[in-house]
């Protein structure tokens, strides 16, 4: 039996959950209620309390964001695609901690989508605003590394229609400029009176260096890369030290663009200028346990290319995603983190 695709979480069932947990082989269902939980820009996440027996307390379900800039967004870069395939063709094969996913199923002509998951509770979600601490940036760069090393230089996977062409091409390298370009006058008019005198300058400066920055990596073993790699797509606590959730940017490129996305914009930049290389050796540590040769000094040398994806991320996203007050906020954290990572690695 084929189980329908249904993307409002407001018509979620009782059978249309029993239907799913039959196939699981579990119990059933005789009620439940629902409340959204959760950060996400492009999507929408929902908590599902269940009464029955012999099934779990609580799931969680992901579907197409309500704001319809955001859902047209996630339509136009694949998001809902990226993701349901991650789930279902990547997931069982890489080490990265990931949720337990119940169901996983897209409508490829509309990209309604649905997928439900384990609920990570009482874990405790990443704060993109606060910021974290050495040891848990340590736990995502062995995570990062979990995901990395077991594919590492997967020409099969570097040619799947999904993940096609990574970040790193020709055509993307013009792509990309032309689209940070054609949205920094309205990211600036929106934020120029939050960023300081070097973010103002850093966020002209990466035009220019938005070719050197893609080019870096061509000609060199594809790799798996998250392209969100941060605190508010990871859990921390509960069932496991750290899951990472949230694979609709998934793609292949250059490993450290990860590393240097993520330390740039999850730690605050005292902390990140202090433990990055320590940081570094983790990740490389992990990424030997799978025959990983990656030399320190390329790794630096790529984690000093990389140091503006925040700013990239900030630029483009808050432009093509409906705004909200933590949005801004968000956005506002990684730019200026991520900037003056670059002016501390002199990167331009």
């Amino acid at each position: 039996m084929t189980i329908p695709i249904i993307s409002n979480p407001e018509e979620i069932s009782v059978d249309w959950l029993n239907s799913i947990f039959a196939r699981q082989g579990m119990g059933t269902i005789s009620a439940f209620t629902s409340e959204s939980i959760g950060t996400g820009q492009v999507g929408e996440n929902v908590r599902f309390k269940l009464t029955g027996t012999d099934i779990p307390e609580s799931i969680v379900g992901k579907f197409p964001s309500l704001d319809p800039v955001s859902r047209q967004t996630g339509i136009v870069q694949r998001n809902y695609l990226k993701e349901v395939f991650f789930y279902r063709q990547v997931q069982a094969t890489v080490d990265i901690q990931t949720p337990i996913i119940f169901f996983a199923a897209i409508e490829e002509s509309n990209h309604d989508f649905v997928i439900l998951m384990e609920d990570l509770a009482p874990g405790q979600q990443g704060d993109q605003l606060e910021g974290c601490t050495s040891d848990q940036a340590a736990l995502a760069l062995e995570q990062l590394a979990r995901l990395q090393g077991p594919r590492w230089g997967d020409l099969e996977l570097a040619r799947h229609p999904m993940l096609a062409g990574g970040s790193d091409t020709g055509a993307d390298e013009n792509l990309l400029v032309q689209f940070y370009d054609g949205v920094k006058p309205g990211y600036l008019d929106r934020y120029q009176h939050r960023l300081s005198e070097w973010d103002l300058s850093a966020t002209e400066r990466l035009s220019g260096f938005l070719p050197d920055y893609q080019a870096i990596y061509t000609d060199k073993p594809p790799v798996l890369i998250h392209v969100d790699y941060r605190l508010d797509n990871m859990m921390f606590g509960g069932a496991y030290p750290l899951t990472v959730v949230d694979w609709q940017s998934l793609t292949t490129g250059c490993p450290v663009a990860d590393v240097s996305y993520f330390l740039g914009t999850s730690l605050l930049p005292e902390l990140r200028a202090k433990e990055e290389r320590a940081l570094l050796g983790v990740y490389l540590d992990v990424l030997k346990s799978y025959g990983v040769d990656l030399r320190l000094d390329d790794c630096l040398r790529y984690y000093q290319n990389y140091a503006p994806a925040g700013m990239i991320m900030a630029v483009i996203a808050s432009m093509i995603v409906g705004e909200t007050p933590r949005g801004n906020d968000m956005f506002m954290a990684m730019a200026t983190r991520s900037a003056t990572m670059c002016s501390d690695l002199g990167t331009f």
